[in-house]
């Protein structure tokens, strides 16, 4: 989900908290606010800009004036901590946050650290083997357990991850674990110790709940959540520095557990006092395909700019096609077993059935449903994928799934 917001409020539509996560926001309507009138401004934008942005921009809101990338990245990597917040599925915003993590690593070599929401301290044995080099990038997706914790396209992540391990960068997992958010939010265990004072968090997820989740979740409980992720990753950066007193670090989260500084941020600060920098980035450019990821929701207004730094941007496509063959899998007993077929999709216009266990793939044995989906994600539309199925009477028979074009959700993992 996504928001979709009248621009003329511009800032104030900056704020939306994903139901799951995180996501950065859209507006439609390319125009900013309208100088205030004398004696009048906006905390969120104290000093509109002279002229409505265009993609490619970068506005620097506490003064209104426009910079080059150039001189964003130097004056943001001045500060010990970058918070760069993401729209996941856009791959402008990922080049911003490449772009931060060379300038930092350039301006302090050796002494740079990268915090991602996209992994939690369960997977920093992973991390660790890639950074040193040595898992494949295969690998690496089976050992981090990559399409069960975060489930979007690696293509998205993989220029960064590269650079880190081309520079021998550290990579931190701050996110929380899913079984403890699952305990928080199912109530099977106690709620942590969270800091659930801050007011305009609070009145954040309450606008949230009000225009989405009632009936889903009573509203402290999606507020511990909520608090759990920012808390955790909060930690985790905080850990981090103490321990690592002369790195610098850039955290790539999502928009909403970064802007306006009240998610990681200020959580972070009260473990450990710190300079930081916050940037972000705007989608003004919206393909009509993209319009459905939006959401309409009343937000309240801050008293505070929601980044230092803001990029415009065009929401982009990943520049390929998924193709998928409709099945949905279940491990069970050391085999991988469809246990649902999708009607009109590949695999039943390839005769797979439900109940049968995937033996190979293109010749290559399946072990888990890590090397079906792996498999999956190879191919191109106009492809074709040779499974060997086995029925519950042992009987072994050979299938051809031939793939159309068919583009997916972005968080989709399944093949």
């Amino acid at each position: 989900m996504r928001v979709d917001l009248s621009f003329r409020s511009f800032f104030p539509a900056l704020v939306l908290l994903l139901m799951t996560a995180c996501a950065s926001p859209r507006d439609r309507a390319p125009s900013l606010p309208a100088q205030p009138e004398a004696g009048r401004s906006s905390p969120e934008l104290p000093y509109p800009p002279p002229r409505d942005p265009v993609v490619g921009d970068i506005l620097h809101l506490p003064t209104g004036h426009f910079v080059a990338e150039d001189e964003m990245l130097r004056i943001a990597t001045e500060a010990r901590v970058v918070y760069v917040g993401e729209t996941h599925d856009n791959p402008a915003s990922h080049r911003q946050q490449l772009a931060l993590l060379r300038a930092l690593a350039q301006r302090y070599p050796g002494e740079v650290a990268l915090a991602m929401e996209m992994f939690n301290a369960g997977q920093q044995d992973a991390l660790d083997l890639w950074v040193a080099g040595e898992l494949d990038e295969r690998e690496f997706l089976r050992m981090s357990r990559w399409y069960d914790v975060w489930r979007m396209d690696f293509d998205y992540y993989r220029d960064l991850l590269m650079l880190a391990r081309d520079l021998s960068i550290p990579v931190i997992g701050i996110n929380a674990d899913k079984s403890r958010v699952r305990e928080v939010r199912t109530g099977d265990a106690p709620p942590p110790s969270l800091d659930l004072s801050d007011p305009y968090h609070r009145s954040l997820v309450e606008a949230i709940f009000g225009g989405h989740m009632r009936g889903e979740l009573d509203f402290e409980t999606f507020l511990q959540v909520q608090a759990l992720w920012d808390e955790t990753m909060a930690e985790g950066v905080a850990d981090y520095l103490a321990a690592n007193p002369q790195k610098r670090m850039l955290v790539v989260a999502g928009a909403n557990h970064v802007r306006y500084g009240f998610g990681i941020p200020r959580r972070a600060f009260r473990r450990l006092p710190h300079s930081y920098a916050l940037v972000g980035s705007l989608e003004i450019e919206i393909p009509d395909d993209k319009q459905d990821r939006m959401m309409a929701v009343d937000l309240p207004s801050f008293p505070m700019p929601p980044y230092h730094f803001i990029a415009f941007t065009r929401y982009e496509d990943l520049g390929k096609e998924r193709v998928r063959i409709g099945v949905m899998l279940e491990e069970e007993d050391g085999a991988v077993v469809i246990r649902g077929v999708v009607p009109g999709s590949a695999g039943q216009k390839g005769g797979v059935r439900e109940g049968e266990r995937i033996m190979s793939l293109d010749g290559a044995a399946v072990e888990n449903a890590f090397d079906v989906i792996h498999a999956v994600r190879q191919k191109k539309p106009g492809e074709s994928l040779n499974l060997t199925l086995m029925n519950e009477e042992g009987e072994l028979r050979d299938v051809e799934i031939r793939f159309d074009s068919l583009s997916t959700q972005p968080g989709d993992s399944r093949p």
